[in-house]
């Protein structure tokens, strides 16, 4: 009897832990497909997106009235833009990819700068002309070799999630069609010569892409393990793993990862190899009841900078989500601020630990730069906001403009109504170069009911 008992009671467990395994397995070929599906639609939209600029490009040659030109030269602006988003969406951050970047946003650049500008006071000059006779060439070429990959990828119908694996896993250097179709359209852009792309063409990505301004010796494993515990303020008990990444690329850094076995606490880290500085930083743990106001921590993420080595930050920005604190801290030099210089800290409102910081934008922007003399006052500039604006703040600031190029601004923060804005104008020449418009408090909508 209890025989049979146990048995019936056994059958039941293997047919659920079987039905679990089951429910799991589809789970996880159901989040695959989805991932396949996405990899699939963004590399076809990448295809069809590179004819679409072949075509406008051509299309922009045959043309010589501003009413057709600047329309045209807009669209050609747009399709960049849309190629570039499709680029992002495909696995291929461990894939050297960075020509194929470039080359579209020198396109894009191209075309926003012509198509914003008088064109019947100033228009296309012979140079420009030959510079988009060769940005044609040269988007046939890689539209071959996209549409050569697009053929194999339907011929042998390959899957982008191989592609994601190899390229993980490190084994790109295996026979994958994918893989080896993508770095022969980087060979391709990567034979352009640059200098043919003339004189109006100024590469989108301003910023030091690969840390090349950062100073200081390479550090070991050793040490980046050891800056890493420092941020993460993990004792010796915890477990450790550094892994080397950076391949293919122009700089190296470490990721770093800890794991606390008493209290399950885990911590990842990015530390540049060269001077060891933070790229991000991310400390995983359960929050508790807030303790801390954000006042008192916006204290403890300003020591924490001063103590990890940054200099000249000043915090412009705090937001609180839940019981963490965040806070935006940009550099400041003689009431100047350098927003391309910034750096994001979140903090525990339980007790005041340092959960997350991400320094990128500021290690690839910091520089030491030459401030030029502003060609107007500040009451000039006054008169270039909106008259309705009411001005609470205003300063001189650093921004990147839609080219991605710094431009120094008088700052003015204010409000319409009960909204806030904040508004760049060009120091220069006056223009307005930026206006935006600050978050209200997020509504909160429970108990509404």
């Amino acid at each position: 009897m209890i025989r049979g008992i146990l048995i019936g009671v056994l059958a039941v467990g293997v047919a659920g832990t079987a039905y679990w395994g089951y429910q799991e397995h589809q789970e996880k070929n159901a989040i695959l497909l989805n991932a396949e599906n996405n990899y699939q639609r963004a590399f076809h939209d990448l295809s069809y997106q590179m004819d679409l600029l072949h075509d406008k490009i051509g299309t922009t040659l045959a043309m010589n009235s501003r009413h057709s030109l600047s329309p045209s030269l807009t669209e050609v602006w747009r399709i960049t833009s849309e190629a570039h988003s499709d680029v992002g969406q495909l696995p291929l951050t461990l894939l050297p990819f960075n020509k194929t970047e470039e080359f579209l946003a020198n396109i894009g650049n191209f075309s926003y700068r012509t198509a914003v500008r008088d064109l019947d006071k100033e228009p296309l000059s012979d140079k420009e002309y030959e510079n988009l006779k060769v940005l044609y060439k040269q988007s046939g070429d890689i539209q071959n070799e996209l549409r050569n990959v697009q053929h194999m990828v339907l011929k042998n119908n390959l899957r982008w999630m191989d592609v994601e694996l190899a390229l993980a896993s490190g084994k790109e250097q295996t026979d994958n069609t994918i893989i080896d179709g993508f770095k022969t359209v980087e060979k391709t852009v990567t034979g352009f010569d640059e200098t043919n792309q003339g004189p109006t063409t100024v590469n989108f990505q301003k910023k030091d892409e690969n840390y090349k301004k950062i100073q200081g010796k390479t550090i070991s494993r050793k040490e980046a393990v050891t800056i890493a515990k420092k941020y993460m303020n993990f004792d010796g008990n915890a477990k450790v793993k550094v892994t080397e990444n950076g391949k293919g690329s122009d700089y190296g850094f470490y990721s770093v990862s800890m794991k606390n076995p008493d209290s399950g606490q885990e911590a990842s880290m990015d530390i540049t190899k060269k001077a060891g500085h933070p790229i991000w930083f991310i400390n995983n743990r359960d929050i508790k009841k807030q303790v801390l106001s954000l006042n008192d921590a916006t204290n403890k993420a300003q020591n924490f900078l001063k103590e990890t080595g940054f200099k000249d930050l000043e915090l412009f920005e705090s937001t609180q989500y839940d019981n963490i604190g965040v806070f935006n801290f940009v550099t400041s030099i003689n009431g100047l601020r350098i927003y391309p210089e910034s750096v994001k800290v979140k903090v525990a409102l339980d007790n005041g630990d340092i959960m997350g910081v991400s320094a990128e934008d500021y290690l690839k922007s910091f520089q030491t730069r030459k401030i030029d003399k502003p060609a107007i006052s500040l009451q000039q500039a006054r008169t270039k906001v909106n008259p309705k604006l009411k001005v609470m703040e205003d300063r001189q600031a650093v921004i990147l403009n839609d080219l991605n190029e710094e431009v120094t601004c008088y700052e003015f923060l204010g409000t319409i109504g009960s909204d806030t804005f904040r508004i760049f104008i060009n120091a220069k020449d006056g223009k307005e170069e930026k206006v935006e418009k600050l978050k209200n408090a997020e509504a909160i909508y429970e108990d509404v009911l």
